[in-house]
């Protein structure tokens, strides 16, 4: 399991980036609700820890248990939702309550198992992928977490593990032609999907789901209502102009001192630094991101297997999807949906699962091929 790794080979710069990621975040959590910071400070040391430790065991040690976590990982999701377990909060049960101050989000922790098991069943049938019956069995196998997970409900997470799944699939081998036939399929689904979910007695969606599609679809009719949350973060990010009103700024008027957004540290921690430290701020943000993303695809090139490059492929896929969508629903260019922004929202499950991926890029940054 622990193999005899040379520091010199550690990934140093993916290592830099995350301390550069999660110092951020921790500034912008304190400037948003400096009440959160302990715990913030808390989940850091905790996350750190398992970062290193993930870091030194060989990844491929995973594939032994890849069938043990995927039905772990099913309970879990079932338990949450269908047992009293599961706390519900605003109508959704999507956490574990774990004593009176933290709770544990097992979806969050879906992302990396599913990628992981992702990974080690398409290296396994990698010759037969383009088969019905593979593509057929991996529908299945990915169909039912996601399932479980869109019964939360939480659209938002299903979509987001669902892209990263498609991806990783793509990189895999998938075939042009049957990605064709899928696009022709898919589209007009889709159409008929975004025209059914707007009328009245529709069954597919829960009602705040189907309010935040109509919210995007007819923006100027939900601003005083389901729109307001996003029009303040346009407003807020907007108001920051190029250097931003500074951090803790308690002398001129922001959206943050006047509550215009709820719960600015998780969802829309993005219009904080939109408005505190302005575009710059921004800038240098999803620069951090990016060349996060960018080191997950180097790692994944010079992976010593196709497992190796897959689960690269899925953290990095993981990481750029949802902090498209994350700055997206900030800058109101997508539906409104709550989905953390990696390394900086506020959150144990969702710092301590994008660690734990960090920790698996550099233990495969490790074994990487020699040219």
């Amino acid at each position: 399991m622990f193999r005899d790794y040379h520091i010199k080979n550690f990934n140093f710069k993916l290592f830099i980036l995350v301390v550069l990621a999660v110092t951020y975040g921790t500034v912008i959590i304190n400037s948003a609700d400096s009440t959160y910071l302990k715990k913030q400070i808390l989940g850091i040391i905790i996350c750190t820890i398992a970062f290193f430790m993930v870091s030194f065991i060989d990844y491929n040690i995973w594939e032994r248990f890849m069938w043990v976590f995927y039905v772990l990982n099913l309970l879990m999701l079932f338990a949450v939702r269908f047992t009293p377990l599961g706390k519900e909060v605003n109508n959704a049960k999507r956490w574990f309550a774990v004593g009176s101050s933290f709770t544990i989000q097992p979806s969050e922790f879906s992302k990396i198992i599913l990628i992981l098991f992702l990974a080690f069943y398409l290296q396994k049938h990698k010759e037969d992928l383009n088969t019905f019956k593979r593509l057929a069995s991996i529908a299945v196998l990915c169909l039912v977490p996601l399932f479980l997970i869109f019964k939360q409900p939480d659209l938002s997470t299903t979509l987001d593990i669902a892209f990263i799944l498609l991806i990783m699939i793509y990189v895999a081998g998938l075939s042009h032609k049957i990605i064709g036939v899928a696009l022709i399929i898919l589209i007009p689904l889709f159409s008929i999907f975004l025209w059914y979910v707007q009328m009245p007695g529709q069954k597919l969606l829960a009602k705040h789901q189907r309010e935040r599609i109509l919210t995007f679809l007819h923006p100027t009719e939900y601003t005083t209502s389901t729109g307001w949350q996003q029009y303040n973060s346009v407003m807020a990010i907007g108001s920051g102009m190029l250097n931003g009103k500074g951090l803790n700024n308690n002398n001129m008027a922001t959206v943050k001192e006047a509550n215009l957004i709820s719960e600015q540290q998780t969802d829309f921690i993005f219009s904080v630094i939109g408005e505190e430290l302005g575009f710059i701020g921004c800038i240098i943000l999803i620069a951090i991101l990016l060349l996060i993303v960018l080191q997950c695809i180097k790692v994944g090139r010079k992976a010593k297997n196709d497992a190796g490059m897959l689960i690269a492929t899925g953290i990095g896929a993981l990481i750029c999807i949802q902090s498209f969508i994350n700055i997206g629903v900030a800058t109101s260019i997508l539906p409104n949906t709550g989905l953390p922004l990696p390394f900086i929202s506020y959150g144990l499950s969702s710092l301590l699962s994008t660690m734990i991926g960090m920790g698996l890029i550099a233990n495969i940054s490790f074994q990487r091929r020699k040219y």
